[in-house]
């Protein structure tokens, strides 16, 4: 193995770095890829109660609704952005956190509603005569 890296070091060393860089940088990518998919995944991490420490970012992966969801009761695209919590969040406009944290819950409901979705993400059939 190091002999070839020596052989394709002498004959290109510029390509070799390039080479090396590339596959680093597909190695990293592709973990954080595969470990994020193994964590959305995992049904411990599907519909939390949403909590202070959570991010709107946490908020729409674990509940698996739209960005605008939680954009629409944070009212600024921006405080959706970034890694600050909904504690922080909350502080910002003045309000307690558990006011924020029932806003949210009630935007989710709401848009599950409208979507016919159930809190296991499944179709809702309650009330259709199923």
């Amino acid at each position: 193995m190091f002999s070839f890296i020596k052989r394709i070091w002498r004959a290109a060393p510029v390509a070799t770095v390039i080479l090396a860089i590339a596959l680093a940088a597909g190695v990293f990518f592709g973990t954080r890829t595969v470990s994020s998919w193994v964590y959305w995944n995992d049904p411990a991490h599907r519909d939390q109660p949403v909590a202070a420490w959570m991010t709107p970012r946490y908020v729409v992966h674990s509940w698996r609704i739209p960005r605008e969801v939680v954009i629409d009761v944070l009212g600024d695209p921006e405080r959706a952005e970034g890694f600050r919590n909904l504690e922080h969040l909350a502080q910002d406009r003045g309000i307690p956190v558990d006011v924020l944290i029932l806003q949210i819950t009630e935007a989710i409901e709401g848009f599950r509603a409208t979507q016919g979705v159930d809190g296991n993400g499944g179709a809702n059939t309650a009330g259709s005569g199923q």
